[in-house]
């Protein structure tokens, strides 16, 4: 990868697990610039990072040569009006928040149309995550093939139509919190019946990955899969949380819409 300079706008979560991806994977950039205006997000990552400059001017961080815009939808507008002014006119702008198309960003940033869109997704952090990308118009190859490069460490980077965005926010960037809670309970349920962290462990991982694979590519219907387990001991509760997914799950992804 080129030495290309990197800055965050914002330092929290997402910020947090694209450094920690990296770092994991003994790919840090070279130069990383995080700008936050809470002073405890930016010590917390100073802790955690000591090679990564912190500062509360939004201007060092917009002035890399790569600048994530790691902020939540609602300040989006308020952030790009600040840095606007501050950005390279070769550097690359990448917006990691659903809802702003790269046409509202040219827009927000004054014209500057040298962007692209993530939806980043938490399993980054152990390099198994899935961060769609959507390029603007007249990007050179080689400019989006670095960006992907950048982010290949975290997981896979495929590139999609921007209008599916906000649909993959909803599958992957939101998905892992429908499933984290309840593996978490079944790993303590499993612990109480004698069973050890290592033991549970690469039984867990084995369990989640084949039962997403059997769905997926075992060739059967999706009724066909859940006949192939006679014991369901949570059946009674299925209707109720089927229909959590089709009712609150189509509210955030109109909410998140364009």
């Amino acid at each position: 990868m080129s030495n290309r300079t990197i800055g965050f706008i914002g330092g929290g979560r997402v910020t947090r697990i694209f450094l920690e991806g990296w770092k994991r994977a003994n790919a840090l950039p070279e130069k990383v610039v995080v700008s936050d205006c809470k002073a405890d997000a930016l010590t917390r990552l100073k802790n955690q990072f000591p090679g990564v400059q912190t500062t509360g001017d939004s201007h060092a961080a917009a002035a890399q040569d790569i600048v994530f815009l790691a902020v939540h939808p609602p300040v989006v507008a308020e952030v790009a009006a600040d840095i606007q002014g501050g950005i390279r006119p070769g550097a690359l702008v990448v917006s990691l928040a659903p809802k702003f198309t790269l046409t509202k960003l040219t827009e927000l940033l004054g014209g500057f149309a040298r962007l692209a869109r993530v939806i980043p997704n938490a399993p980054s952090i152990v390099g198994a995550g899935f961060n769609p990308v959507a390029f603007a118009p007249g990007l050179a190859t080689a400019e989006t093939a670095e960006l992907k490069a950048l982010l290949a460490p975290l997981g896979e980077c495929p590139e999609v139509a921007e209008a599916k965005l906000e649909a993959y926010a909803v599958l992957t960037a939101m998905g892992p919190t429908y499933l984290w809670f309840q593996l978490q309970a079944l790993r303590e349920v499993a612990a109480g019946f004698g069973l050890s962290d290592e033991e549970i462990v690469p039984a867990m991982k084995r369990m989640a990955c084949g039962a997403t694979r059997t769905l997926l590519e075992a060739g059967l219907s999706a009724a066909e899969v859940m006949d192939l387990v006679p014991v369901k001991p949570l059946a009674d509760m299925e209707a109720q949380v089927t229909e959590m997914y089709r009712t609150r799950l189509p509210a955030i992804y109109q909410k998140i819409k364009p």
